[in-house]
């Protein structure tokens, strides 16, 4: 196997975060982006807060970077309920997103004219003929969906279903597994189509992941489906063994390598599989990323949590040298109001890349310890025993107080005796005060440390109040390069909106 060196290369820095460019992105929203002299810090969600759009595909067309995903509701009752909207970047700046606008409506599905299903994961590539087709599964069909533009982000139209030649839809032949979460990548004439999921770890049906070859309409089956990533049931002697193919397929060429990027078993954790052929040979290489932060440090435990996980679902991006994982975290107490992160990622010499942890910086250049941070960055919540329980009726949660849509800044709620809201990482010189700006039934205080075990560095004295109140305490964070862990002590239940480091 090739190996591709990789190499880290620091984002430039701003002077404090302050509400990380939120009204920026209000003023930016389908407006296109204002261009300023100061790149803003990567962070997390990479989004606007107030936007839900998991399962992202990012990709690289004619120098932008364009998300592809579903796209969730807040306070939504399942998976995927809005239209596809589409976000977009340049490639040498990835905190500066603006919102291309709806580029497709469940309406427009010839199955789904009512509009009483969901669109799932997406995927986008660009075909022989120089034109942009999404690929798609509505909810209740077994059966890939494909619309076409003739822009990465303009009015797609509904193209056809993926078909053999003889006309049977792919999965609905004798014999096909049901087709699900498609990812797509064109060279030259040919598009290879990668399907398969929701493969349990009982599962007893379902193989895998599936690569098919599609023809130069992008529809006709050419090769295939053939398995390249095993599921439960055949993954005995592959390597595959406890990280086996569950959903969420993902597909990229990077060098001359291909690099398949999935949802194990676990579904909190999307591994990676390498091949030097896209219809096989693929071989396990480690987990990218996991969206509870299970197997980063000391979080190995699989009752012991840094966040509550969930499904999970992305794609690579290599830019510049840097190579970058696009994931999903799970907010408002449910699985149903998904955002946006991405992490940067090492590249060790022999080409694999170790587990990214959750941050709240994206993996780049620490935060400037000084100024006012917004709460939704916390990349850490959990509880005494780092065990998070979504059945709990009011667990703490990323949430917010408007409706789907309202550009509100998300708060963490549900904080009760011993939950932790940790934020990654701070680059804290001469930091003596700490501001934290609360709400709610808690007369307790909050805890600071820059681990979640370590020294406690300071408390902050809370009071009962309805409305969003500064509290401040005296600190002594060391200087350096830091996490800030807040830890709730105390009756009651409060809310946090920001904190403000002095």
């Amino acid at each position: 196997m090739n190996r591709i060196p990789g190499a880290s290369v620091p984002t430039p820095q701003v002077e404090n975060l302050a509400a990380v460019g939120y009204n920026e992105a209000k003023t930016n929203r389908r407006e296109g982006s204002a261009v300023s002299e100061k790149k803003k810090p990567l962070h997390n969600p990479y989004l606007p807060p107030w936007e839900y759009i998991p399962d992202g595909e990012p990709h690289p067309f004619e120098g932008r970077v364009y998300v592809y995903g579903s796209h969730d509701r807040f306070h939504g009752w399942a998976y995927c309920l809005n239209d596809y909207v589409c976000w977009s970047a340049p490639e040498d700046d990835l905190s500066d997103w603006r919102c291309e606008g709806v580029i497709y409506r469940k309406e427009q599905d010839p199955d789904n004219r009512e509009g009483w299903q969901c669109l799932y994961a997406p995927d986008v590539t660009r075909g022989p003929d120089g034109r942009y087709y999404l690929y798609y599964v509505l909810d209740h069909q077994d059966i890939v969906s494909v619309a076409v533009c003739d822009t990465p982000a303009g009015n797609y139209e509904y193209y056809g279903h993926v078909r053999y030649p003889d006309g049977t839809l792919l999965g609905k032949r004798p014999g096909d597994d049901p087709q699900f979460d498609p990812a797509v990548l064109t060279e030259g004439e040919k598009t290879y189509l990668y399907t398969g999921g929701v493969c349990h770890r009982f599962e007893k049906e379902k193989g895998g992941a599936m690569a098919t070859v599609l023809d130069r309409d992008m529809l006709t089956v050419r090769e295939g489906p053939v398995f390249v990533v095993p599921s439960a049931k055949t993954s005995a002697g592959t390597g595959f063994e406890g990280h086996e193919f569950f959903e969420a397929s993902s597909i990229r060429k990077l060098g001359e390598l291909y690099y398949f990027v999935y949802s194990s078993v676990w579904m909190n954790e999307l591994c990676c599989a390498v091949s030097r052929e896209p219809l096989g040979g693929f071989a396990y290489i480690g987990v990218l990323v996991s969206n509870s932060d299970w197997g980063v440090g000391g979080w190995k435990d699989p009752e012991k949590r840094a966040y509550v996980g969930g499904n999970n679902h992305g794609g690579l991006l290599e830019l510049g040298g840097r190579r970058y994982i696009f994931y999903h975290r799970h907010t408002d107490g449910t699985e149903f109001s998904r955002q946006g992160c991405l992490e940067r990622l090492t590249v060790l010499p022999d080409g694999t890349m170790p587990q990214a942890e959750m941050t709240s910086n994206g993996g780049g250049e620490p935060f400037e310890g000084r100024g006012e941070f917004p709460a939704w960055l916390a990349c850490n919540l959990f509880w005494e025993d780092r065990k998070p329980d979504r059945q709990n009726p009011a667990p703490p949660r990323i949430t917010m107080d408007g409706r789907d849509g309202d550009e509100e800044s998300p708060y963490v709620a549900g904080i009760t005796d011993g939950v932790t809201v940790g934020f990654k990482y701070f680059r804290c010189e001469g930091v003596k005060k700490i501001t934290l700006r609360t709400r709610g039934y808690a007369g307790g205080c909050f805890e600071v440390r820059t681990s979640p075990e370590g020294e406690v560095l300071g408390t902050v004295p809370l009071a009962f109040r309805n409305i969003w109140t500064p509290f401040s305490g005296k600190v002594s964070v060391p200087d350096g390069v830091h996490a800030l862990y807040f830890t709730y002590r105390g009756p009651g239940c409060a809310m946090l909106a920001s904190f403000i480091l002095e």
